[in-house]
């Protein structure tokens, strides 16, 4: 019988407080997921770390404890899963935060990471950061309205054939709210 390591949730909402250990591990993970197919932010695989690297240490350095949080799953000490949420602080949409790059590394997939990591991060949102709601937009045709679905969020609307990933494969952009949290 095989027992399974608790899920490690947290929330990092400064710079200072990403070691550089799970800086590379976020980049590692990040290269491994859409390497694999995943819908994280770079559509076109393979991609590497020199690649990938930038783009991480943009949502670093933008940490802010009233605008942007980085909420991290570990099994064992080791990344297992990780988002973004940013609001924009504009008041008149100051209410509402989006979520970014939701990832689970692929070696962790199949174990309840992404459900753990969305619902940790309904609580740091309406808790820690006041959010009253929460957007994201998913790419259609891997299944990723299902899971959100599943979690309580609801597909509001679609931008036909958004995105481009090759010649003949175009895909909607799925537009997706929480409310309330």
């Amino acid at each position: 019988m095989s027992t399974r390591n608790p899920v490690v949730l947290q929330q990092i909402s400064r710079p200072e407080d990403v070691a550089p250990e799970l800086a590379h591990a976020l980049v590692d993970c990040w290269v491994d997921v859409t390497n694999a197919g995943g819908a994280a932010g770079f559509p076109f695989p393979p991609v590497d770390s020199d690649q990938v690297r930038p783009a991480a240490e943009r949502i670093v350095t933008a940490l802010d404890p009233q605008l942007s949080r980085l909420v991290v799953a570990t099994v064992d000490d080791e990344l297992a899963g990780w988002l973004n949420v940013r609001r924009d602080p504009d008041p008149l949409i100051a209410h509402w935060g989006t979520v970014h790059h939701v990832q689970s590394h692929t070696k962790f997939r199949g174990q309840g990471i992404g459900t753990a990591l969305m619902t940790f991060l309904r609580e740091v949102a309406r808790d820690d950061m006041g959010l009253e709601q929460l957007h994201l937009v998913a790419r259609a045709g891997v299944g990723l309205e299902t899971f959100y679905g599943r979690l309580g969020w609801q597909e509001i609307g679609r931008w036909p054939g958004a995105l481009r990933l090759s010649p003949n494969d175009d895909r909607d952009e799925i537009l997706m709210v929480l409310s309330p949290l």
